[in-house]
């Protein structure tokens, strides 16, 4: 049961208690009726504070951003990326150690396979990435292994 809802019943009792204590004749019956009444709405407000946090939509569900006019200068990228050969050789996943964001950052500097890691200096690539050397280091060390394979 989510604490949230538990704490609502334990309010309903509270005020439960204070129509019970408005009906009969009880001793001090102003106070308990202001107590039990108070009480009710703390462990209302305690039961609000602790209900499950709204979910926010994902991103793929938002309207897209609004398209920018391309330049002739931008049209003749696209085609010339869209013309460019297929690569050729083995996808830097294969390394051990690179997901498929850090595969995306190594191709953004050019290092578009595992034969192109294998050839990269370990120091220029942990300075242009941020990380330390020696995981490079590994990554090139894993890639002169898979190069070797094949």
């Amino acid at each position: 049961m989510r604490s949230d809802y538990a704490l609502y019943v334990v309010a309903i009792i509270f005020f439960i208690l204070t129509g019970i204590v408005y009906v009969y004749q009880v001793e001090y019956r102003e106070v308990w009726i202001i107590t039990t009444a108070v009480l009710g709405l703390f462990f209302i407000g305690l039961g609000y504070t602790q209900r499950p946090k709204a979910v926010p939509k994902p991103a793929a569900m938002e309207a897209p951003p609004p398209a920018t006019p391309t330049t002739s200068l931008q049209m003749a990228k696209e085609e010339k990326e869209l013309a460019a050969p297929p690569q050729v050789g083995r996808e830097l996943t294969e390394v051990k150690g690179i997901g498929v964001k850090r595969a995306e950052q190594l191709k953004a500097l050019g290092i578009l396979n595992v034969e192109d890691l294998a050839k990269a200096s370990a120091k220029d690539l942990a300075s242009k990435l941020k990380v330390s050397p020696k995981i490079t280091e590994k990554w090139i060390k894993n890639a002169k292994k898979l190069v070797e394979k094949s």
